[in-house]
């Protein structure tokens, strides 16, 4: 059984939320640390190669000297604060890295509490595959189409374009993974769990590749080594693979912890009132 009849207490959204953003701010620390380690080595090359390009422009005619002209101003009199590239790459990596990681495990962690007992699976169960439908609704199947560029990549005139095109994939994603799991529930009162689960699966991944088609290419990479694309959209999913694991390791682990508790309550209580 999945549930645990009585005090509810134990197994409130309260309970399931507040351990869902503790294994978040974790595995937000343990993607800074991938991130930083195999991640930010490709970010600096692609500056480097943004910074050499920029340098070997044309400058000779007027127009080119303006803009030069004008991106010598300080940045404090265009209204903007410099960061310098230690920090984005240290505590301003560091903070985002949590910042996702507490997001996406108190959502886990919500949703985990919805499914729990509803689709005849253990509380582990339940958990692991919530935290596993996440990493492909929210990040496998969005980064097959539009995978993680460096900033030499891509143009200023098209970011909202593509920004756009990313979240717009991103739900349907999502949308269909939900759609999917309700559906393939549905089906074990007709089929056995494995063909409910397969025709589930057959149906999000029919959805998400047409979704995938009507939606726009971007093909901007123009002359970027590949090898360094290559590495730099590795290390991204891994990051992100990596915080994912984490995130559903532990929540599984506290949720089981939780669920076990909560049985072991309600069996005193058993044995007490028959006493």
């Amino acid at each position: 059984m999945g549930t645990v009849p009585g005090d509810r207490s134990v197994l409130s959204p309260a309970a399931f939320l507040l351990r869902g953003l503790a294994v978040g701010l974790v595995a937000g620390l343990i993607a800074f640390v991938v991130a930083f380690a195999f991640g930010e080595p490709y970010v600096d090359d692609a500056i480097a190669l943004e910074e050499s390009a920029a340098a070997q422009a044309p400058a000779d005619d007027a127009d080119t000297a303006g803009h030069a002209e004008h991106a010598e101003e300080p940045a404090d009199e265009a209204g903007m604060v410099e960061i310098s590239r230690e920090n984005q790459k240290s505590w301003g990596l560091l903070t985002g890295t949590l910042a996702i990681g507490a997001a996406l495990g108190g959502l886990s962690s919500l949703a985990a509490a919805a499914v729990l007992g509803r689709l005849g699976l253990s509380a582990r169960g339940s958990t692991a595959l919530v935290a596993l439908l996440g990493f492909v609704a929210v990040t496998l199947v969005p980064f097959t189409k539009y995978p993680a560029t460096p900033p030499a990549v891509g143009s200023g005139d098209t970011i909202g374009g593509r920004t756009a095109s990313y979240f717009g994939l991103l739900l349907v994603s999502v949308l269909a993974a939900i759609a999917v799991v309700v559906l393939a529930n549905r089906l074990r009162k007709r089929y056995d769990g494995w063909t409910a689960a397969f025709i589930g699966a057959g149906a999000y991944v029919a959805v998400v590749y047409v979704a995938a088609y009507l939606l726009p290419t971007v093909n901007e990479l123009g002359d970027f080594p590949a090898d360094t694309l290559w590495y730099f959209r590795r290390s991204s999913l891994i990051t992100l693979a990596a915080l994912w694991a984490s995130i559903g390791v532990g929540l599984t682990v506290l949720v089981g912890r939780l669920h076990d508790r909560a049985a072991a309550d309600l069996a005193r209580r058993e044995l007490a009132a028959s006493l």
